[in-house]
């Protein structure tokens, strides 16, 4: 990846689904994007308009109709699974709206699970370290030994935001990441998300109905009938 050279960038992407009946459903058309290293951008749009669509598409978890996503000058569709696996792991990190916490593992556990599936030794070897850090940063470090039941919803958004953190993508892949919160604790997530991109340099792909996070980012996309359009602030 040269260092002028996008690192993320969709060429002509259309994803489309077989129907019972019917033409296939036309759910992302023809779509273009470039995002810079250290970007911030929102996508909004409504409901059914492809949000999570495009963002399984970047996070290598689909692949388009037609088209083409790169990562790091990376072409998704001629990676391996085992290349795709490990970009998955090691590149991206991905945040939902609900966290998706192992029940039955603590705080710990949980940031750490990652970790596991790296071939990095040097990552892995250094995780406590970055998991304490991180912890400590997002006001959980007394919740270590906490398992999911016992803390509040924007603990938990902030434990999985660590989580996704912990293998220091280049990029996190947020969607609805404040969608089950109250006001308050999304503010509060929204900030971090803010302080991830410019304290860590962590390009940040958002899709949200919330126009209050969206503005926080540095551009706004809407995603609607198949095509993406910026939004100017």
């Amino acid at each position: 990846m040269s260092a002028d050279e996008p690192l993320l960038k969709l060429v002509g992407v259309t994803k489309q689904f077989q129907t019972a009946a019917g033409p296939p459903l036309t759910v992302l058309a023809g779509i273009d994007f470039e995002l810079a290293s250290g970007a911030a951008v929102a996508v909004v749009g409504p409901s059914g308009s492809g949000k999570s669509t495009l963002l399984n598409l970047v996070g290598a978890l689909d692949k388009p109709t037609s088209g083409q996503v790169f990562l790091e000058g990376r072409d998704l569709a001629a990676c391996s699974q085992d290349e795709l696996a490990e970009i998955r792991n090691r590149r991206i990190g991905f945040v939902f709206q609900f966290h998706h916490l192992l029940p039955q593992c603590t705080v710990w556990e949980n940031v750490l699970i990652p970790t596991l599936a790296t071939s990095n030794e040097v990552l892995r070897d250094g995780a406590p370290e970055r998991a304490r850090r991180l912890l400590a940063r997002v006001g959980l470090s007394e919740r270590l030994t906490h398992r999911p039941s016992q803390l509040s919803g924007g603990e938990r958004q902030r434990v999985a935001v660590v989580r996704a953190l912990i293998n220091e993508p280049r990029i996190l892949l947020a969607d609805e990441p404040t969608g089950s919160l109250d006001r308050a604790s999304a503010e509060q997530l929204g900030q971090l998300l803010v302080d991830v991109n410019v304290e860590m340099g962590v390009s940040l792909l958002v899709v949200t109905h919330s126009m209050e996070l969206a503005n926080r980012m540095h551009r706004r996309f809407e995603l609607r009938d198949g095509k993406l359009r910026e939004i100017a602030k």
